[in-house]
């Protein structure tokens, strides 16, 4: 544990050490700033690989915030990487691709588990200066003219901290946000999300698949060993139907579904399911307090956007205190978090729009929305600019890109 050579003060205080604290943590490294990273339970790292590992979609944007801040070389080895990307509406005409050639990229993403992703961060932290507090629990906050007051409990004992900047990253169900009565805009889809691996008998080709059925979307990502991460969306009242199924059911229904282009699927590991719902807080900055990740948003996962979006609030954030570093200003003073507000604000409208919408449009079933679906994906795949479009957005490279985003360090 790294020790500040103020005791109990710092520059910005991260609460939260999951993958998008973590990240802000490896990006305000790079800077002479005093940070520490309080987290309930300390990490877990060197865990052993299994069939079950989780995937996470990261954007090609994602991977350019983790080179900026030091983490893509602990992971690039392990990380699949997306070379083309499939839509289509099952038992209809229309289809679309985009292909990272199109795009003069190595990738339009790349798929990590979850678990070398967590690795590559706290590997990336191991030399730095970040004090990371963990086990520990946020008990309390307040704020003052001059910053935040803390209590923290540890196993040994209360620690009050003072800091200048509060990064909450403490998840959907948020302490922070709670205890700052931030408003928020919420949603319940009525579905659920059925995730598990599964082993097709043809090479995935590094081709990731969306194909939408009555029930809701099918996601396949590419990942190693042949392995596709599955994203299966079911209406939450039928959801308990496949998490039942023994596997040979469960990969008939899927084949059924989702077609032979994978040829024959042969394995199938642990199913979870989690119930899909929007939820967006009214305002990222509450004083001196950035809410950042799943306590700022929470997404449906139509577009695979949920850790991608998160990162972009770090590289936002990273570089509104970077700014006011460089200008010798307090980082969490009034007016200086306007910018990350504004930045995130729209990034953040623009995405709810994409995902809400396509949640609704592709589980419509009536007739002219059904068609009305398939000739916009037929436009899409023949027209090259609106492939373009769309790939950029998934890519997460429209707009102004922050430091992070076009993979510079904060300093």
């Amino acid at each position: 544990m790294n020790k500040s050579p103020d005791g109990d003060t710092y520059d910005v205080a991260i609460i939260g050490g999951g993958m998008v604290g973590a990240s802000l943590a490896c990006a305000l490294s790079h800077l002479p700033l005093r940070v520490i990273m309080i987290e309930t339970a300390a990490p877990q790292l060197g865990t052993p690989p299994t069939y079950d590992d989780r995937a996470i979609a990261l954007s090609f944007g994602s991977r350019r915030i983790l080179e900026g801040i030091g983490a893509w070389d602990h992971l690039a080895s392990s990380a699949t990487p997306i070379k083309r990307i499939h839509v289509s509406d099952r038992g209809r005409f229309g289809f679309t691709h985009l292909d990272c050639e199109e795009e003069a990229v190595p990738a339009l993403g790349y798929v990590a588990l979850a678990r070398e992703l967590g690795n590559a961060l706290y590997r990336t932290l191991e030399p730095t200066t970040v004090e990371q507090l963990a086990p520990a629990e946020l008990e309390g906050f307040r704020q003052g003219t001059d910053g935040v007051t803390l209590e923290v409990s540890t196993p040994d004992g209360r620690r009050s901290i003072h800091t200048r900047l509060m990064a909450a990253a403490d998840g959907t169900r948020s302490l922070v946000r709670k205890q700052l009565q931030v408003p928020t805009r919420e949603h319940d889809y009525q579905q659920s999300a059925v995730i598990t691996n599964v082993t097709p008998s043809r090479p995935h080709d590094n081709v990731a698949y969306e194909r939408f059925t009555e029930s809701g979307p099918i996601a396949l990502l590419p990942m190693s060993d042949n392995r596709c991460g599955l994203v299966w969306t079911w209406h939450s009242d039928s959801t308990q139907e496949p998490l039942a199924w023994d596997n040979d059911t469960f990969l008939a229904h899927l084949q059924d579904a989702f077609g032979f282009r994978l040829g024959r699927f042969l394995r199938v590991g642990q199913r979870f399911s989690y119930p899909l719902r929007l939820l967006m807080a009214q305002r990222a900055v509450h004083g001196r307090i950035a809410l950042i990740g799943n306590a700022m948003h929470t997404r449906h996962p139509e577009a695979g956007q949920v850790f991608n979006l998160g990162i972009r609030d770090v590289a936002a954030l990273g570089d509104v205190v970077a700014t006011a570093f460089r200008d010798g200003l307090d980082p969490g003073a009034p007016g200086i978090l306007d910018a990350y507000e504004s930045w995130r604000r729209r990034d953040q409208e623009n995405l709810a729009l994409i995902t809400d919408g396509l949640a609704r449009v592709f589980t419509n079933p009536l007739g002219p929305v059904r068609w009305g679906r398939n000739l916009g994906l037929l436009f899409t795949d023949l027209v090259p600019g609106a492939r373009h479009t769309i790939a950029r957005h998934a890519m997460g490279l429209t707009g102004y890109l922050p430091r992070l985003s076009r993979g510079l360090r904060l300093d």
